[in-house]
């Protein structure tokens, strides 16, 4: 028997809070509506009986059959006819009754008030990122449509909610591929090292450079470089990041002459850089020149569909690492998941189910072994840990995490805590129980 071919591009479907996937053929029609014949069936009262049909080409069309509610088209466009130079915006325009209208990969199309997305089938394998509030569907297709353009782009969120996720899809769906993607934590980088680490130096530009170093926006060249926290970084740096933004030139410590790099930048920052920018901390011209799109992430607490499939996904990975058999979810711990406020995020979500996999010694993770404050952060240490019944493993586990965090952010406690998913209280408790407390520095308190 013929194993027939998979589909190369699904229908999502989102309405009222929900959202469906629907495997598009080769070729032909598809047919949208309210009645239950319909190829695609969207029971909603916004929706008419036969509003449109999708024509699958090529080229890709949608038609519009008289909808009571109509029709809409949303795509991107560039403010000026220069992509490189322009900032995208997204258009609306209505399809008139009868009218048949080119759609392309990643476009929004309003039938009443459900939202249709043609997407690329393989975003739902197994190893593509999880994808299933509408928000967020909506949010991943607007990131492919941004892709294909040559413009910088901007991601706001709050930390940990999943800004490298994005980047990547971002990178993956672009035109430069085939290219590196570069990753910096601008928060992480030591002041005084990040000049060097970013634009590179000649030998001998300064004591100790004893050979010529390739900076990360040179070693990103061709591809796409990630500015994580970019709000932190210093004011001499945004500077010069300004130069080669606009030259498209790199200039090392110590060189002569600049150097011609290609690099699509996208800059992440849970700061509000429009406030940086009136209290002077950030440059107004760099910001303008990143923020030639912005994509803002939802944190997970507004993305409750989700929770569940990360929780299983983090423990199906972390069992994998240690090679021990994959514990179900009881419905009682994904109830208490599903509570829970969030404060750090996915990055959070992640460490609680790593710990609980430490916890659960069967085969299956209860809600003790998830055990989560009331609105986020506990005032105090675990009365597990007071009483010192946690097992070895779990304080091992605990203190390797908390000193990759500290390396990462060069010591600094309050940007560790939000690596950690935690508050800086909790750290600061945690740093003295397992003897890791350091003076304190003034940066930590920036």
């Amino acid at each position: 028997m013929t194993q027939a071919p998979a589909p190369q591009h699904v229908l999502v479907v989102s309405f009222g809070g929900t959202s469906t996937t629907h495997a598009l053929p080769g070729a032909g029609r598809v047919s949208i509506g309210r009645a239950a014949d319909n190829d695609v069936v969207v029971d909603d009262p916004s929706v008419s009986r036969r509003h449109a049909v999708l024509h699958l080409g090529p080229p890709m069309c949608v038609e519009d059959l008289g909808g009571q509610n109509g029709t809409r088209l949303e795509t991107l466009v560039a403010r000026s006819g220069d992509l490189t130079e322009a900032t995208l915006d997204v258009r609306e325009r209505r399809i008139p009754p009868r009218e048949t209208v080119e759609i392309g990969v990643g476009d929004f199309v309003w039938v009443g008030a459900a939202l249709l997305i043609v997407q690329r089938a393989e975003r739902y394998g197994d190893d593509q990122p999880v994808v299933r509030d509408p928000k967020m569907r909506e949010l991943f297709a607007l990131a492919e449509r941004v892709a294909a353009a040559p413009v910088h782009v901007l991601l706001l969120g709050e930390t940990g909610s999943g800004k490298e996720v994005l980047v990547e899809t971002i990178h993956a769906a672009s035109p430069r591929a085939a290219g590196p993607l570069v990753r910096v934590n601008c928060a992480a980088l030591p002041e005084s090292l990040a000049e060097s680490e970013l634009f590179g130096h000649e030998r001998g530009a300064f004591t100790g450079a004893t050979q010529r170093k390739r900076g990360l926006i040179e070693a990103a060249d061709g591809g796409t470089l990630f500015l994580d926290e970019v709000g932190e970084l210093p004011a001499s740096l945004q500077a010069k990041l300004l130069r080669v933004l606009e030259d498209g030139r790199v200039t090392p410590l110590g060189a002569v002459e600049p150097r011609k790099v290609d690099v699509r930048v996208v800059a992440a920052t849970h700061r509000d850089l429009a406030v940086a920018v009136s209290c002077g901390d950030f440059r107004q011209d760099l910001f303008f020149r990143l923020d030639g799109f912005t994509l803002r992430i939802p944190p997970l607490r507004e993305r409750i569909s989700e929770i569940a499939p990360l929780a299983e996904r983090f423990l199906r990975l972390g069992a994998t690492r240690i090679g021990r058999p994959v514990p179900a979810l009881a419905p009682e711990a994904v109830r208490a998941l599903e509570r829970h406020r969030w404060p750090g995020n996915v990055r959070e979500l992640r460490n609680v189910m790593e710990r609980a996999l430490v916890l659960c010694d069967g085969a299956t993770v209860r809600p003790e072994h998830v055990p989560l404050g009331p609105s986020g952060e506990p005032d105090g240490p675990p009365a597990a840990e007071r009483d010192g019944a946690l097992p070895d493993e779990v304080e091992a586990l605990e203190r390797q995490r908390i000193e990759e965090a500290l390396g990462r952010c060069g010591g600094n406690q309050t940007r560790a805590a939000e690596l950690l998913g935690i508050s800086r209280r909790t750290l600061v408790y945690r740093l003295g129980k397992y003897g890791l407390t350091r003076p304190r520095r003034r940066s930590d308190d920036r």
